[in-house]
């Protein structure tokens, strides 16, 4: 296995747990609402469509940047990639807002677009494109086919998404069953500084990758 192999995969997996970890990523709100209905099956039917939500936002951004692969040469996308990363991660240094839905009453579709809406505003499908790239360019240094590269592509969202869905559903559950959210109010961090970071070191690493 080359290099980019070796370790490319098992970033994308721990970048999907690192996406789980965050409470506006999903957990946060599927816990809020099995203590809205006092069910622990409330949490675990929230998260299907939240899960669903974060995997197309992942989707979309992965499937942008293989239709400018088309006809932009790789290094030039990477240079667009890491200048969209860097205005991200500036922007969400300064400013801390999210899309918000229209209260705790939601149905399934309105949870997987708040989540798609959610992973969108934090950057998230843009974070896994410096993985991709260097998957992509070993590729390409193995003579691959296009089809190989797209299969790889979406396989990369499947593993990505298994990694986030894992730690969702860890972390939720334990929130919920042994702290509920009173746990946040003695041990909150600021995750917006360090995504605001994480997206910087993004937009550094897709262009030395």
């Amino acid at each position: 296995m080359s290099e980019a192999g070796s370790w490319g995969w098992p970033a994308l997996l721990l970048l999907g747990a690192y996406h789980g970890i965050n409470p506006g990523m999903g957990w946060l709100f599927a816990v809020a609402l099995g203590l809205q209905e006092r069910r622990r099956g409330a949490v675990a039917r929230a998260l299907v469509p939240i899960t669903l939500g974060h995997a197309l936002a992942i989707a979309v951004a992965v499937g942008i940047a293989g239709a400018l692969g088309l006809v932009v040469p790789l290094g030039r996308l990477r240079v667009i990639t890491a200048a969209a990363l860097f205005t991200f991660g500036g922007y969400r240094f300064f400013r801390h807002r999210h899309p918000k839905g229209g209260g705790m009453r939601v149905g399934f579709r309105d949870l997987t677009v708040w989540s798609f809406l959610m992973a969108s505003a934090h950057g998230a499908g843009l974070m896994v494109l410096p993985i991709l790239f260097g998957l992509s360019a070993d590729s390409h240094a193995d003579h691959a086919a296009g089809l190989q590269t797209w299969t790889s592509a979406w396989l990369a969202v499947g593993v990505h998404t298994a990694g986030y869905l894992l730690v969702t559903v860890l972390v939720a559950a334990v929130v919920y069953e042994k702290a509920g959210l009173a746990v946040l109010r003695r041990a909150w961090v600021n995750v917006d500084l360090i995504w605001a970071g994480a997206l910087v070191v993004s937009g550094v690493l897709t262009l030395i990758l």
